[in-house]
């Protein structure tokens, strides 16, 4: 089963397996841990520092954030690495958008390509340059960004100087708020729930070109992630007291999935890898978190649609 536990141990299990995982056991780690991730930092250079200060090498991290964003960074440890996909993927931001500068990067880390003034703006007139905004667009992603063109980060080009044309991506904004315009420093503060994959400094760039005087990013906070809130957060420096923070129940981040609870007789079959018969019936390729009757975590199964549940992920697998 998969349990959090707080105690420093090393995973004994630091290769990922196709379709089951080893135990965490008794005195073993997984589990989520939600840093408060300062600017400055890569989300890279987060996760080794959770490594060092957990004694393990199986970490990974949920939504890169770039080096000047801060906020939420959650890190899966130990077996939970393997839960990241059956996560929702839903994020949300808090945003300062600066107009009147359009940069290389569509934020202030960039240079600077274009100053323009602004024009004289008003809430009623935000509002309307912010409509087209939301619900579902197709947005280009930044020339500095981690897109692959032609097998090659678009960032590594951009910095040898190159440019590209970035094929569009549909995302999806689903709530798009203006929280505060500040006409002396020409800057909007937004709130942002958007889907995986959106650019909030895309966002920036293409409102300021929308208002018609070129816009950028200039602070950036994520406040959740994953199912995961930044209120729940550590800051990064508290990794560096004993003991370590404790870990949350991977059952917390699947609180969006079915739910199948394991019968006495079911138990044995899950373990080694068997399908089980559906309690209910769901819609084909639906995920189902597995519970044991501990409480705790026992994997992840998929409905095939017709009462049955295919096991994708089996935590203590036997064999």
């Amino acid at each position: 089963m998969c349990s959090p536990v707080s105690a420093r141990q090393a995973d004994p299990a630091l290769t990922p397996q196709a379709s089951t995982d080893a135990a965490a056991g008794p005195q073993g780690l997984c589990g989520f841990l939600l840093l408060d991730k300062p600017a400055g930092l890569t989300s890279h250079a987060c996760v080794a520092k959770v490594r060092r200060c957990y004694g393990l090498k199986r970490v990974g991290h949920g939504g890169t954030l770039d080096p000047a964003v801060t906020g939420l960074l959650p890190i899966a440890i130990g077996p939970a690495t393997r839960l990241l996909p059956y996560l929702n993927d839903g994020k949300s931001y808090r945003g300062v958008v600066r107009l009147g500068l359009t940069t290389s990067s569509d934020d202030l880390e960039g240079e600077l390509l274009r100053r323009c003034p602004v024009p004289p703006l008003d809430l009623p007139a935000i509002e309307q340059a912010l409509a087209p905004f939301r619900g579902a667009i197709l947005q280009r992603p930044p020339q500095v960004s981690a897109v692959h063109v032609d097998g090659e980060r678009a960032y590594v080009r951009a910095r040898r100087g190159e440019a590209m044309e970035l094929a569009l991506r549909p995302v999806t904004l689903h709530r798009l708020a203006l929280l505060a315009w500040d006409p002396e420093r020409s800057e909007l503060e937004l709130a942002v729930d958007c889907s995986a994959g959106t650019y909030i400094r895309s966002l920036a760039r293409d409102l300021g070109a929308q208002l018609g005087c070129g816009g950028t990013l200039a602070r950036l906070r994520r406040t959740a992630a994953l199912g995961f809130d930044l209120a729940a957060a550590v800051p990064l420096e508290r990794l560096e007291l004993a003991p370590p923070p404790p870990l949350l129940d991977p059952l917390t981040a699947l609180q969006h999935l079915g739910r199948h609870a394991l019968s006495e007789l079911e138990l044995v079959p899950w373990r080694c890898g068997r399908a089980l018969v559906d309690s209910e019936l769901r819609p084909a390729d639906a995920a189902v978190a597995v519970v044991g009757a501990d409480g705790q975590l026992a994997g992840i199964a998929r409905a095939d649609g017709s009462g049955r549940l295919q096991p994708k992920l089996v935590f203590d697998a036997a064999g």
